[in-house]
């Protein structure tokens, strides 16, 4: 017996031996993300907004009070079966009801929902109190990014797409960050982030082009589905600078971990400088459509917006991976007839699995569809102006 007692003690220190190590490699392995997610986080996210905090305090406010009617509740119903057991000589009684015993059981409950209700109502209409934006910006969530359009206030008229970072999807077909690499804000960066300013009240539109999301993001303490057809909103005013993250939160199909959102909170300062960048480049990027392109010209910039928007999917070599189809080869980047894979381009396909790229402009679609039909092994030659792309859009 002391030789099996010997063993398993022996077995148990490895065990604990090498669990330490593995926590203290886990760890290492990743901190604290300011802004988004901590290791081992227990509690809800660090709130930079009037409403996250008093979502916070209303939080701990229930979990205290359920947790002291239940203690109440239990400590009275185990110590009336301690005291009055049978073994003591107790006998059970019979009564009838008793009005002082209801009147009690009826107001202290009406007493605590009240209690419940009061600062919960208060929180839910604040939530939902949207007018008198200083900036109003929608959110769209397509399969699998995110749209903004700032329709509102300063900045009005600005609009991109923010995808996840081609790196982090990179590594996460990999299987994940580099051993012994720390990667903090791992699947939650993307290639622009939301820009607003501080102490600005925020107003988010949220609608989805194909299937529903839910635009969330903790340390603002929102949440807000986006669903087809549907136009819902909701605010925040962020009180502090600084990087905060969220997710899609509405599982929106097989690469929903890979919806991220970043909110960059910015100074008035610095925030007018943004928009102010932003507007030159959006500028810059306006394109004749009626200019004829060469195919070298045309063919470079596809290079571009293939590296940004479709190489996650389809990889940099064109093969696909599992049910995304190839275009390395395919029929219809092959074919002559373009409107085959311009209306794919503008419209998606495979019921969502494809999808629309409307969002881009006319000489981007036309430039990537170029691209695709004369890289790898498709070397066709064809050229796809932007003329084309403006046509199948009047239809």
């Amino acid at each position: 017996m002391k030789m099996i007692w010997n063993k398993l003690t022996s077995l148990l220190s490895r065990t604990a031996l090498v669990s330490g190590a593995w926590l203290a490699t886990a760890a290492h392995a990743v901190n604290d993300l300011p802004g988004g997610p901590a290791v081992r986080q227990l509690n809800l996210a660090p709130p930079v907004t009037k409403i996250a905090e008093e979502q916070q305090w209303l939080h701990w406010f229930m979990l205290i009070l359920c947790t002291v009617i239940f203690i109440a509740v239990f400590a009275v119903m185990f110590y009336s079966i301690w005291k009055h057991r049978k073994s003591v000589g107790h006998k059970a009684a019979n009564f009838h009801e008793s009005v002082v015993v209801e009147v009690i059981w009826t107001i202290v409950p009406f007493v605590i929902v009240i209690l419940m209700a009061l600062p919960a109502t208060k929180v839910v209409v604040a939530l939902k109190d949207t007018s008198n934006a200083d900036l109003t910006i929608k959110a769209t969530g397509m399969q699998w990014k995110w749209g903004y359009d700032y329709i509102k206030g300063e900045g009005e008229g600005i609009s991109f797409v923010s995808t996840l970072d081609s790196s982090h999807r990179a590594m996460s077909n990999a299987g994940g960050p580099p051993k012994g690499q720390a990667v903090d804000d791992y699947l939650l960066k993307v290639d622009n982030a939301l820009v607003v300013p501080v102490n600005k009240k925020v107003r988010i539109i949220t609608t989805a082009n194909d299937v529903i999301h839910a635009f969330m993001v903790p340390a603002f303490g929102i949440k807000q589905d986006a669903i087809p057809g549907f136009v819902r909103d909701t605010w925040f005013r962020a009180e502090k600078t600084g990087d905060f993250y969220g997710q899609c939160a509405e599982l929106c199909g097989k690469e929903h971990a890979y919806m991220p959102i970043h909110v960059k909170v910015v100074t008035a300062e610095q925030y007018a400088a943004w928009v102010d960048g932003e507007r030159k480049k959006a500028a810059a990027k306006l394109d004749d459509p009626t200019k004829v392109w060469t195919l070298e010209d045309i063919v470079k910039r596809g290079e571009r917006v293939y590296a940004a928007n479709c190489a996650a999917c389809h990889q940099a070599n064109g093969k696909g991976a599992g049910p995304i189809k190839p275009l390395d080869g395919s029929a219809i980047v092959l074919d002559t007839d373009h409107t085959k894979q311009l209306n794919i381009l503008l419209n998606g396909a495979g019921n969502g699995a494809m999808p629309s790229w409307k969002q881009l402009s006319d000489t981007d679609l036309a430039a990537v569809a170029s691209y695709t039909k004369n890289n790898w092994s498709n070397k066709t030659g064809q050229l796809v102006q932007p003329s084309e792309v403006v046509a199948l859009r009047a239809k």
